[in-house]
């Protein structure tokens, strides 16, 4: 048994006991709601905890909705009445994780809309760095989850960097409109994303063959994107550093690697 604060006494099952565990020691355990709505204790770690989004697999579809894998033993229930359109089995969806009130279980929404708000919280400012996770693609770009609370938009010039959906990254957030919509990158702001790009150039010009990359100043915003993954302006701050370190020689085909 563990005292477990506020939760009260919390039976932690034998085959989760690791050995040697003694009175008065302290342990990380993960309590949820067993089938007679007990708080029970295990060692493992699910996939996502309460307040969290994550993209689960739908593992079995029953009468009263489809059971998600999770990584813990009982698979967690998305009910029918949380589902935007019907799954089966076999489906990735992209979930929010909740305490029911009524039953203390845990339990799946894919109803997004009900936990993300549409603005960025008070004295959020442009170059804070948010954890996001990738929901879709819009018209204008990518919609994010940021920190598991708004919306934000990713803009289109991420093209092909952008991770898949229910994949959770990091980021900064570029500007907080008037309306209080916010615009998020996945550079750091200002000359702080430049060292990272002279890392990663440095690394691709001494990985390719004759140490060579053919990009160069008159290559397109496009060109430089798809053989970099950066834009064309921290491409042009990074090679400029390199250049002035002795690292690269800066051709009219290319750059080339001096190391």
């Amino acid at each position: 048994m563990l005292d477990a604060g506020e939760s009260g006494q919390v039976l932690l099952p034998k085959r989760y006991v690791p050995e040697g565990l003694d009175i008065d020691e302290e342990i990380e355990v993960f309590i949820s709601m067993d089938s007679e709505d007990r708080p029970v204790a295990t060692t493992e770690s699910p996939m996502v905890m309460a307040g969290e989004f994550a993209l689960l697999r739908v593992g079995e579809v029953t009468r009263v909705g489809v059971f998600l894998e999770w990584g813990m033993p009982k698979d967690l229930l998305l009910p029918f009445s949380e589902q935007p359109r019907r799954l089966k089995a076999g489906d990735d969806e992209l979930v929010h994780v909740d305490v029911d009130r009524v039953s203390g279980r845990l339990v799946a929404s894919a109803k997004l809309g009900k936990f993300v708000t549409d603005t960025a919280p008070p004295r959020w400012q442009s170059g804070k760095s948010v954890s996001l996770i990738i929901v879709d693609e819009t018209d204008l770009g990518t919609r994010v989850i940021v920190d598991d609370c708004c919306w934000g938009l990713l803009r289109c010039s991420h093209a092909g960097r952008i991770p898949a959906r229910g994949i959770r990254c990091s980021g900064y957030i570029s500007r907080v409109r008037e309306d209080g919509l916010i615009d998020i990158s996945l550079d750091p702001p200002g000359y702080a994303r430049i060292p990272a790009a002279k890392e990663q150039i440095a690394e691709q010009l001494s990985a390719a063959e004759g140490g060579f990359l053919p990009v160069h100043d008159k290559s397109t915003p496009e060109q430089v994107r798809k053989v970099l993954g950066i834009s064309k302006k921290v491409f042009k701050q990074a090679v400029g550093a390199l250049y002035k370190e002795g690292s690269v020689r800066i051709g009219e085909d290319g750059i080339y690697w001096l190391k």
